[in-house]
């Protein structure tokens, strides 16, 4: 089997929080993640638009672009709206070749507001979930159609956050629209991350791989604390730094036949945790986890032919 080992920017900055955030350079933080081994890079708000720009800055540093985030609004915007402001980042990711667009719902979601604690996230009833997946679906199949997959990001904060509401999306939707599995969020939301891939893995196209501190998680208080205190907190941090047992996570990917991308995302302090250190640690982990599991991790960085 084979695998790919990629990381996001949101290590060195922070879109939510700016004083979370590394005074570097797209092309610092593409080196620093490329001598830690990884070889894909997901988009970040340093990347410039125009793939005739970015191209040169991947080539240079022998990354590919392997994924990135789209905040999209279907809980509350019919498909136009969504399909008008995605557009242009389907064909950027087209023309870097990269594999999917990470969907993050903002709609409804309470994950960037520091004044709503966790506690008070948006909640929709069984008819509402139905409603919404099934847009959801329309709204993968249009974006597959137009050349570029979509990745469900079941998120903190957001209208799929617990593992129950995971499995009524998944239950009320799609083939078309492939799901992100990211095992810090799960965990975060006290989900059941193996029983999660079980259930799934058909429709996993894309995973992260960020790892929690249980000691900072269980000192939170749903009533009092944001999602972004939580991050300031330290509640994340990569493989082989938290208490995710990643050898088994890998290892349930691995008995499903799951191939693609692992992407370590670990939104921290860059000065308590320098993200070239923290590339480093999780870089080493997963490759020990994943090597044991039986993956080959390919070390070609940019594409060839493009």
């Amino acid at each position: 089997m084979k695998a790919k080992l990629g990381m996001s920017p949101i290590a060195w900055w922070n879109d939510d929080l700016a004083e979370l955030s590394d005074d570097v350079s797209l092309e610092e933080c593409l080196r620093q993640s490329r001598s830690a081994g990884f070889t894909g890079m997901e988009k970040g708000r340093r990347f410039p638009e125009d793939p005739k720009e970015m191209l040169p800055i991947l080539k240079a540093a022998d990354v590919t672009l392997c994924g990135g985030w789209f905040s999209g609004t279907l809980t509350h915007e019919d498909l136009s709206k969504n399909k008008d402001r995605i557009a242009p980042m389907i064909e950027l990711f087209k023309a870097v070749n990269a594999p999917c667009i990470v969907y993050g719902e903002v709609g409804l979601s309470i994950q960037g507001d520091k004044s709503k604690p966790l506690a008070k996230k948006a909640v929709l009833d069984d008819s509402e979930m139905k409603a919404y997946a099934k847009r959801m679906t329309q709204f993968g199949e249009w974006c597959a159609e137009q050349g570029m997959p979509l990745s469900y990001h079941h998120h903190m904060g957001a209208v799929v956050q617990f593992e129950h509401e995971l499995d009524s999306f998944m239950n009320n939707s799609g083939e078309g629209i492939p799901l992100l599995l990211d095992a810090g969020h799960l965990a975060f939301a006290k989900g059941d991350v193996l029983r999660a891939i079980d259930k799934h893995h058909k429709r996993i196209n894309h995973v992260h791989t960020k790892d929690v501190r249980d000691s900072v998680l269980s000192f939170l208080d749903w009533n009092k604390h944001s999602f972004l205190d939580a991050v300031e907190m330290g509640a994340f941090t990569v493989p082989g730094d938290g208490s995710l047992d990643f050898g088994h996570i890998v290892n349930k990917f691995a008995g499903h036949g799951y191939e693609g991308w692992f992407v370590v995302e670990a939104e921290q302090d860059p000065k308590k945790n320098p993200p070239l250190k923290m590339a480093q640690v999780g870089h080493k982990e997963l490759m020990r986890v994943m090597t044991a599991a039986g993956y080959t991790v390919e070390t070609q960085g940019f594409p060839n032919g493009i």
